[in-house]
């Protein structure tokens, strides 16, 4: 990780990310001491800063409010859907275009194969350098990424195969060309054709969990979420526009939309919470993709052992459950 990389982080994560560095400086100069008494300086002081480090990590992290929460779900080096299909499916094949408009590359889908079980996988692409977040606008889906996706289901379910869904967007594309292309209908029949698929269905949002944005390939028969990703109907800052007309009270817009996986799981939108390594996915991506590897291939399981009329019947109790509300006395 580069120095800007390790840098452009959260304000409330900078203190530890600069400490690392310290600690790092400080065992790259003892790799190159000589002198006796410098190396037990040296010595001494890595483990001062290791005793900091540690007492600083748990100190910010036992603490998170829902604000950071968001701020790690956007986290600039957090594992992306293209890296979870890079790291856990084999035989990947992946499928363009909706038939009718054109590629999104804001959604990315094809077949594979999940330790040797054949499944379809899909996902928000939100990029990695500059060049590719603006090709796909940032995880932005437009119309025809939607259709795509759903075109693609289709022949998933054509074929029996499970599909597998990461979610990651702020929300779908909200410009002029996505309305006069159909925005709000591709999301709306991609939610009912999915909720009535006759294939087990995977849900797991690993960043962001934006409104229809994340509705559009998000209705299935699991609803999973990483410990540190948030899913809400509005982003905290389009919430402060409204509310308060000032987009610089996200803060206090994140705890009133209730959008943390613990505030999910109380209100029964979704059905488990993914742990994740210590301090977030970030900072340890190879151990956060076996904890969802084994989440999957677990959910998996249980879901392909259903036949389809059970499997559809508890996907619709499961939605219908969704939404409750508490009547306010007059």
């Amino acid at each position: 990780m580069s120095g800007v990389d390790r840098l452009n982080v959260p304000d409330f994560e900078r203190p530890i990310v600069e400490l690392e560095m310290r600690l790092e400086e400080a065992r790259r100069e003892l790799a190159d001491a000589k002198d006796g008494d410098a190396l037990k300086d040296k010595e001494s002081e890595i483990k001062s800063l290791e005793k900091d480090l540690k007492k600083l990590t748990e100190s910010v992290f036992a603490n998170l409010d829902p604000w950071n929460r968001v701020q790690l779900a956007r986290h600039p080096n957090r594992p992306l859907a293209t890296d979870y299909i890079k790291a856990l499916f084999d035989d990947w094949q992946e499928l363009f275009g909706d038939r009718a408009y054109g590629d999104d590359p804001a959604i990315v889908c094809g077949f594979a194969t999940l330790a040797g079980n054949k499944v379809f996988v899909l996902g928000h692409r939100k990029g990695k350098t500059l060049k590719e977040r603006l090709a796909c606008n940032f995880g932005c889906a437009h119309p025809e990424g939607y259709r795509k996706a759903l075109r693609k289901m289709k022949l998933a379910e054509k074929y029996g195969l499970p599909i597998i869904s990461f979610i990651n967007t702020p929300g779908a594309y909200p410009g002029l060309e996505a309305e006069e292309r159909g925005q709000s209908m591709a999301i709306a029949e991609n939610i009912r054709e999915m909720a009535g698929l006759k294939v087990p269905v995977i849900c797991l949002t690993i960043g962001e969990g934006g409104s229809g944005g994340a509705l559009g390939i998000g209705i299935g028969d699991r609803y999973l979420i990483m410990e540190n990703a948030y899913y809400s109907v509005i982003s905290p800052e389009g919430c402060a526009a409204i509310l308060w007309h000032d987009a610089k009270k996200a803060s206090d817009a994140a705890k009133v939309l209730r959008l943390t996986p613990n505030d999910l799981i109380e209100l029964g939108v979704m059905d488990e919470i993914v742990p994740e390594p210590y301090g977030g996915a970030h900072r340890d991506p190879r151990k956060a993709i076996e904890i969802v590897k084994t989440t999957l291939l677990r959910h998996l399981a249980d879901l392909t052992a259903l036949d389809i009329n059970t499997l559809l019947d508890q996907r619709y109790e499961k939605l219908r459950k969704m939404g409750k509300y508490q009547e306010v006395p007059v």
